[in-house]
């Protein structure tokens, strides 16, 4: 039997037994009158890892579906998958080549804590005001735009973390402003469908700012320049003795991962913001605030918090932490009005992988899409049909996350006038 054969037949394996898992470990739930929230993604996922051997035990004692029964199984899906491919492929650069995979993980991480922080204000705003900003991309747009304009062609020669504080003053005040003028009268029983009324309002704030941006600065991509000229990274090198080496001297485990400068400086001042982030929503009296409200609107009012200012405050924030996300790659990416359709698109992902109103969930989330991406573009051998591919990873983590978690790796059911919990 030829190897292709061999994998595609372990992929239809785990795709029966998924589904028969999936199906079954449901009923089993609901018949015995037990939590069912985990069981179509346990089902699947053990399953696919392995077949009946782990379904009928888990069906004939269905025990609680706790954290480890859940992340096991897809540790165990994904590490099948990898050896059926592995074997199917043993010449591909995912397989032979241990620089390549290292450097393919380290950039996937990276890029994945970017996608991350950018999620992380879009689930801020849904959180606080159960609205899911459709101009989430735009405020991303706006924060690289900023930057170049005060870096290039205004003051030449500025520090760029200060032309990054100002993209961030500046997508906080728009923010800001936005949701006192437009989003307010939703809280104030002005609007008959809320719901419709916020996709539609930040739908339009997204086509006025690509628009109005295009028509201040042109159509012709920019691109800011690099923030600091650091030596390009190398890990590890050739002379770290710690290394497998054969008895050429070669080294067998893997050469060196080089990383990405631009992209290298951003992931390391999202993880700096976002631990601000989180002392600033768990040590301050307004972030304490601002999880009183996403957990209960009506009892934050009544402890004497001002939940429409919280809104506001949330919103900006949002699209504020969307703007540093942008301000931080226009150095790594060329840069054009509609430059954020993309990533709002894997922000909406992210933030339905990692759990509506989770904060954690979101990181996650990023860090999850930027390795699956990572692991499509380096393991496709053609490099031109790989990158063409990128949108669709995102996709496909979406479809599965859909039909087998809902609520997310870290999402719940939401009880009456909340909308998250972080």
């Amino acid at each position: 039997m030829e190897t292709p054969n061999i994998f595609w037949g372990v992929i239809g394996w785990m795709i029966f037994w998924g589904v028969l898992g999936s199906v079954v470990t449901r009923r089993r739930y609901l018949h015995r009158d037990l939590d069912t929230t985990n069981a179509n993604f346990t089902g699947a996922m053990l399953g696919a890892a392995t077949g009946p051997i782990g379904l009928v035990p888990l069906w004939l004692r269905t025990p609680e579906l706790t954290n480890r029964l859940i992340v096991l199984p897809a540790i165990g899906s994904v590490t099948l998958i990898a050896a059926a491919f592995a074997f199917a492929d043993p010449g591909n650069n995912c397989v032979s080549n241990g620089a390549f995979v290292a450097s393919q993980i380290t950039n996937g991480l990276i890029i994945g804590i970017i996608y991350g922080f950018m999620a992380l204000g879009l689930t801020l705003i849904f959180s606080i005001l159960g609205v899911v900003s459709f101009a989430h991309g735009e405020f991303y747009m706006i924060g690289g735009m900023v930057v170049y304009f005060v870096t290039a062609v205004w003051l030449p020669g500025i520090n760029p973390l200060l032309a990054v504080l100002t993209a961030c003053l500046v997508a906080f005040a728009i923010g800001a402003a936005f949701e006192r003028l437009f989003l307010t009268p939703m809280y104030e029983g002005k609007v008959d469908r809320p719901v419709e009324y916020g996709i539609l309002v930040t739908f339009g704030l997204a086509f006025t700012l690509q628009y109005f941006v295009q028509a201040m600065a042109g159509a012709n991509p920019v691109k800011a320049r690099r923030f600091f000229d650091f030596p390009r990274l190398r890990w590890p090198s050739a002379e770290d003795p710690w290394l497998l080496r054969s008895s050429r001297g070669n080294v067998e485990l893997f050469d060196t991962v080089s990383i990405s400068n631009p992209r290298f400086v951003a992931a390391v001042i999202c993880i700096l913001v976002l631990i601000a982030l989180l002392g600033f929503l768990h040590r301050t009296w307004t972030g304490k605030a601002l999880r009183a409200v996403s957990q209960d609107r009506e009892a934050a009012a009544i402890a004497g918090i001002d939940p429409d200012r919280m809104n506001m405050l949330a919103f900006a924030l949002g699209g504020m932490i969307a703007a540093l996300a942008g301000a931080l790659l226009v150095q790594a990416f060329s840069w054009l009005p509609q430059v954020g359709n993309i990533p709002a698109m894997r922000s909406f992902v992210i933030v339905v992988l990692g759990g509506l109103g989770s904060l954690p969930g979101a990181f996650l989330g990023g860090i999850i899409v930027g390795l699956v991406e990572a692991a499509g573009t380096g393991c496709i051998p053609d490099a031109q049909k790989a990158a063409s591919y990128i949108p669709a990873y995102g996709m496909v983590v979406l479809t599965l996350t859909l039909l087998l978690r809902p609520t997310g790796l870290f999402g719940r059911r939401f009880a009456s006038g909340a909308h998250g919990k972080f």
